[in-house]
């Protein structure tokens, strides 16, 4: 049997928005910029997606701009949020210590030119305490950039709650909300989110194509410069498919969203309550409070590459954490936030769930991954002294 359990990392492009994306080659050929008839039709199909994407967020359509992926949308929203609060002599900026690499490297960046970063803890449970963040905000702090949902570990954070604290005290607030999209309900009204970040792989739609919502009356400087497209702000002829892909693959997601997870959850808790039966096993993070599709484990004594590369010859697909991050061999700074120690983190273990996924699937991996990790463990000189 094969099994794709590795949808964190990317999803197979459905047959909708695979089918939108050559429709929309077909018809729509023409420059969105170009004033003649098939230019016309072809911004005309642009604005419509725009318009969709728009409505899943509850957001207006002249607040989303098209980016080639979530680490884009990433870096255009913190380093405008950042430039905006320069101006008013606001150089500080606050995140988490267990955000995605397009996050914290945008804001190292930054700390090289004299901002300030605070970092707040995530605790065992991969959760932010708001009445930490709500601590740490200053007089001079510009942007909260929290994400959504981590991407490793799955979990929830209380996005209204931070939401309410930054609108509250004048903050901007971003979320990365790549994981998220597609998955959970989003309202950029109701949850006081400034800024959100999200990318059409994630949801069954295509690769390199991504988009920034940014809340009306917030200053976004330019991306690109060139000509006109997305109001002037990031230049560059429009990847037309890939945007009406994404559109279509969005609000495809989002129907009968409650009943897919009602279905994925059952797979997850059935597999949660198997695995977690292997000995000097755990699980990372809320069990309550994540996606429904998500489980990561650490397996006491062996290396969690040995451990995809042995799945991977039994036909399952998994991950150690982030595929971003998946050729180095440093632990997983998501774990170390959480407070595990390095040489349990090296043995993560990320299964990813969604629709796509059946109860079949589950039960192959309960009867292969405890073989597996016995076999892993008597070849380890680790395990010897833990075990």
């Amino acid at each position: 049997m094969k099994v794709y359990a590795d949808q964190a990392a990317t999803t197979k492009i459905s047959s909708r928005s695979l089918q939108a994306m050559t429709s929309c080659c077909e018809k729509y050929f023409g420059n969105p910029s170009s004033l003649h008839e098939a230019g016309r039709e072809a911004e005309a199909a642009l604005e419509t997606a725009r318009g969709e994407i728009a409505s899943c967020l509850n957001a207006r359509p002249g607040e989303i701009y098209f980016t080639s992926g979530g680490s884009e949308a990433d870096n255009w929203a913190i380093t405008q949020a950042a430039a905006v609060g320069a101006k008013k002599g606001k150089k500080h900026l606050i995140s988490t210590a267990f955000e995605h690499h397009a996050v914290l490297h945008t804001l190292d960046a930054l700390k090289k030119q004299g901002f300030e970063v605070t970092l707040l803890p995530v605790h065992e449970d991969g959760l932010v305490r708001l009445p930490e963040l709500e601590a740490a905000i200053r007089e001079d702090t510009a942007l909260v950039t929290v994400m959504y949902v981590n991407n490793e570990v799955g979990t929830i954070q209380p996005i209204a709650g931070i939401g309410e604290i930054c609108r509250r005290k004048g903050v901007l607030f971003h979320t990365d909300a790549v994981q998220a999209a597609g998955h959970l309900p989003i309202d950029v009204e109701a949850d006081k989110i400034d800024m959100l970040s999200l990318a059409g792989h994630k949801f069954h739609g295509p690769r390199g194509v991504g988009a920034l919502y940014v809340r009306k009356g917030i200053p976004l400087g330019n991306l690109i410069y060139g000509g006109g497209q997305e109001r002037g702000k990031r230049a560059g002829t429009e990847n037309l498919p890939g945007i009406v892909g994404m559109a279509e693959a969005l609000k495809e997601s989002l129907q009968d969203r409650e009943e897919k997870n009602a279905r994925i959850l059952c797979m997850r808790e059935k597999l949660a309550d198997a695995i977690l039966q292997i000995p000097k096993t755990r699980l990372n993070g809320s069990r309550e409070k994540r996606l429904a599709g998500n489980l990561n484990f650490c397996f006491d004594g062996i290396e969690g590459e040995s451990l995809l590369l042995y799945l991977d010859l039994q036909g399952i697909c998994a991950s150690s954490g982030s595929a971003c991050t998946s050729g180095s061999l440093d632990p997983s700074h998501v774990l170390l936030a959480l407070g595990l120690p390095a040489e349990v983190a090296h043995g993560s273990l990320r299964l990813s769930l969604d629709e796509t996924n059946t109860m079949e699937e589950a039960d192959y991996i309960i009867q292969v991954l405890p073989d597996v990790v016995k076999r892993l463990r008597a070849m380890s000189p680790i395990w010897n002294g833990v075990g």
